[in-house]
């Protein structure tokens, strides 16, 4: 982490004379918590004030009967109907709210905790992978569903690795490409109506850019398009593919701040805000995963540079 690189140089007598500032690598170990952060506390505000899709597998009354009946002395109709039960999963709700916002803080001063701090991180990690499965629960069960939340659910362990190796090792490098291309992936399959494209999606098209309703669906079509080609062009050769993860980090970031932007009713502020900027807080890194690859390829293709002009 305190390592410098060659930022120019030029020849003066014979000699290279080089100029030296501080890495981006504190700058990448920044946004990295940031993102990890962001994602515990948009998820925190929602187990706080709304709804976490829970109820979707513990009251569903075809897989849950038995495991209730045999665990508990209700019958099921007892169960879901004794007030006690809800009760008790509301205050299990707040607990994963507060135990969410404690991860978010840790996240933001991760290099000032002790090494046992990573452990209920990745248990985080565990609970956003968790929500993941019963959103595709909850949209029967689509794949695409799941993995367009790959960026949210790894950027916390994104954050412990990078702590770790002190650096984007080919491996990590590899995960954050695979996770970028995974979410952009599915977004661009419900974009394209391949699973049904969510009503949200065009209402906030049609908010965000004052369009028609044609317009905002043929938008999306190109949006989704598009989402396919950066999810193969990050793989390119560097010098290639860091020009789709600066592309992935502005849609990125556009995609969550439209949530917001696309419902944000100025005579009702503080509603729009309570509802929806939570929404785009969790989604932040989908633009700032990108950000920190884009910036990593684009250090090394400047030292690639430097060093061959150094051998000249």
């Amino acid at each position: 982490m305190d390592r410098v690189r060659i930022t120019g140089f030029h020849l003066t007598s014979s000699r290279y004379i080089c100029r030296m500032e501080k890495p981006v690598q504190h700058q990448l170990f920044l946004l990295l918590k940031i993102a990890a952060a962001s994602v515990f506390a948009g998820r925190a505000y929602q187990h706080l004030f709304w709804e976490a899709p829970y109820r979707e597998l513990l009251w569903d009354d075809q897989i849950m009967p038995p495991f209730i009946e045999a665990l508990t002395p209700w019958t099921w109709h007892e169960y879901v109907t004794n007030l006690a039960v809800d009760e008790v999963y509301t205050k299990w709700m707040v607990g994963f709210g507060l135990f969410y916002m404690l991860l978010a803080i840790l996240c933001l001063f991760y290099e000032k905790m002790p090494r046992w701090v990573r452990w209920p991180i990745w248990l985080g990690v565990a609970g956003q992978v968790a929500l993941a499965l019963l959103y595709m629960k909850e949209f029967f069960l689509s794949l695409g569903q799941f993995f367009e939340y790959a960026l949210q659910f790894s950027a916390p362990a994104f954050l412990i690795i990078y702590f770790s190796k002190k650096e984007i090792t080919p491996r990590l490098l590899f995960a954050m490409k695979l996770a970028t291309a995974l979410t952009f992936a599915c977004h661009g399959l419900y974009a394209l109506n391949f699973y049904p494209r969510p009503g949200l999606f065009t209402s906030m098209t049609m908010q965000s850019l004052h369009c028609s309703e044609s317009f905002a669906v043929n938008f999306l079509t190109v949006a989704g398009w598009l989402d396919f080609v950066v999810a193969v062009g990050i793989f390119l050769p560097k010098k290639w593919s860091k020009w789709f993860l600066l592309y992935a980090a502005i849609w990125g970031f556009a995609t969550s701040v439209a949530r917001l932007w696309g419902n944000f009713y100025p005579d009702f502020p503080l509603p729009s805000l309570h509802e929806w900027a939570y929404q785009m807080v969790y989604r932040l890194p989908h633009g700032l995963i990108p950000l920190v690859l884009w910036l990593h390829l684009r250090e090394a293709v400047l030292n690639n540079a430097l060093e061959l002009q150094a051998r000249q």
